[in-house]
């Protein structure tokens, strides 16, 4: 139980850098869109909340305010601090890095975009 308590605290501390770790969480907050065609959703002071799972090369995506989420999106890491989209059919640009997170992101017909800080 220690042992967890001590990963989840060194997991979300704001200074991390998801393309570093092992395992990452954190919330970063600013403005978010979602665009399916019908639906507009559009808020200055919405969330995502990422989480880096197991493989070590996959993130998921939590939007806020009724937005649906991005699962499973898979980086490769080139480089120091910089990490490249693998094996999509989407349009991407996603970076995130202990500060910010930008995404501009399609797939069918559907885009996410989100602009925030930790």
């Amino acid at each position: 139980m220690i042992i967890f308590s001590m990963f989840a605290v060194s997991a979300c501390r704001s200074d991390d850098d998801p393309v570093d770790n092992d395992f990452f969480a954190g919330t970063y907050k600013g403005t978010i869109s979602y665009n399916n065609g019908s639906e507009m959703i559009s808020k200055d002071n919405g969330s995502v909340f990422v989480t880096k799972i197991a493989s070590g090369t996959k993130y998921n995506f939590r939007f806020s305010d009724g937005i649906p989420d991005l699962n499973g999106v898979e980086f490769k890491k080139e480089g120091d601090n910089v990490l490249v989209m693998v094996g999509s059919t989407a349009t991407a640009y996603i970076r995130i890095d202990s500060n910010t997170l930008k995404i501009a992101y399609t797939k069918d017909g559907k885009i996410w975009t989100a602009n925030g800080t930790r």
